[in-house]
């Protein structure tokens, strides 16, 4: 197998940390040069990653050297998020990465992209996309994409992954509170009303007793979600996409969204859990592996707030991976979003983990 990875730790973003992740990448690989590397740094290359990227650069003996700066970064080794680090994947065989440019409309490219510039119109350039936003909970801070060895002015980078074929699966990883309910008033970024009800008021009622107790919904473990076709059946089938919410209003007992949905539209509230996010993780994988029992190598991209600290200091979902797919070459961040194609196209998603599992062409 001519795809491995490395990760390299360190206390300082030293160049010398992306050469140690690629030179240990290859060595596992069996190859002296790669054709093309993933490559992603912590928070601290993020000002100015071009001396890390060119030492990967000489290492591969290549100028394909992809990817961006996140909150925090992993591969099947491990995760880091408090200091700095780099992680790489190379390819050294038939199997590499390349611009997609000429991409298929129907095949999936690898997307990687800063909070900007994930547009509406350049997602629409592709419906298959798996990836990641680069970038904190917030959005903010100086992180960066790179394309062939030098950083993205654009903000974002799409790449097809040649010689592979690829079986996705993403984790929402909540429990809903309650069936889809419509939207009967609504102004701006505010529901007023579900159901000709007060939207605070059935948001109350459906929390779990132990949050109903408390001083202060804590609206920071609690979602929207808002299902596509029939509302019946729509959670079950997964058909609904998350937002957050941004607070909740005792003037008029309204809840503001962090995005403007139209009266008429039919909605959930969730619960971010990490039982139920482990248990769905669990499903996912369940569901890959019947399409695709022994995959080459991996690729995934998990919310920040869905990390170890989510977890209460282990990555569940890194570790479910792991488990049911030993040994496999696995790498990803931790990021502001999450890409993956649901629904007949490609979805930004929040809180969640995609997964992209890869069998090499032979």
């Amino acid at each position: 197998m001519t795809i491995a990875t490395g990760l390299a730790t360190g206390h300082a973003p030293q160049p010398e940390l992306a050469k140690q992740a690629v030179q240990d990448a290859l060595k596992k690989a069996g190859v002296e040069f790669a054709h093309s590397v993933l490559l992603f740094l912590t928070p601290e290359f993020a000002n100015d990653p071009q001396p890390a990227l060119l030492a990967a650069s000489r290492a591969a003996n290549c100028t394909a050297i992809n990817g961006c700066s996140a909150a925090g970064i992993f591969t099947e080794q491990g995760w880091v998020q408090d200091r700095p680090a780099a992680a790489a994947m190379v390819f050294g065989g038939d199997t590499r990465l390349m611009p997609a440019h000429d991409l298929a409309p129907e095949a999936l490219a690898l997307s990687l992209s800063t909070p900007g510039a994930a547009t509406p119109a350049w997602f629409a350039e592709h419906s298959q996309r798996l990836g990641g936003i680069a970038g904190d909970a917030t959005g903010q801070g100086r992180f960066k994409v790179w394309c062939g060895g030098r950083v993205s002015h654009h903000g974002h980078c799409e790449l097809a992954i040649q010689g592979a074929r690829a079986t996705t699966g993403v984790s929402l990883g909540v429990l809903p509170l309650g069936s889809p309910l419509e939207i009967t008033q609504a102004s701006g970024y505010d529901v007023l009303t579900l159901d000709q009800q007060p939207a605070l008021h059935i948001l109350a009622h459906n929390l779990p007793p132990a949050m109903r107790e408390q001083e202060r919904i804590p609206l920071h473990l609690i979602m929207v979600g808002t299902t596509f076709g029939d509302p019946s059946t729509a959670i079950g089938a997964g058909r609904f996409q998350l937002s957050p919410i941004i607070s909740a209003n005792m003037d008029d007992h309204s809840v503001t969204l962090s995005v403007r949905l139209e009266a008429g539209t039919n909605m959930f509230w969730a619960l971010r859990q990490p039982q139920a996010a482990e248990q769905e993780m669990i499903r996912t994988l369940d569901q890959l592996q019947q399409e695709v029992a022994a995959p080459d190598f991996g690729l995934m991209f998990s919310c920040i707030g869905r990390g170890p600290a989510f977890y209460g200091g282990e990555d569940r979902d890194l570790e479910l991976v792991r488990q049911r797919f030993p040994g496999m070459p696995l790498i990803g961040f931790y990021g502001n979003g999450e890409i993956a194609p649901l629904h007949g196209a490609s979805q930004l998603l929040q809180y969640s983990t995609a997964l992209g599992l890869f069998s090499v062409d032979v």
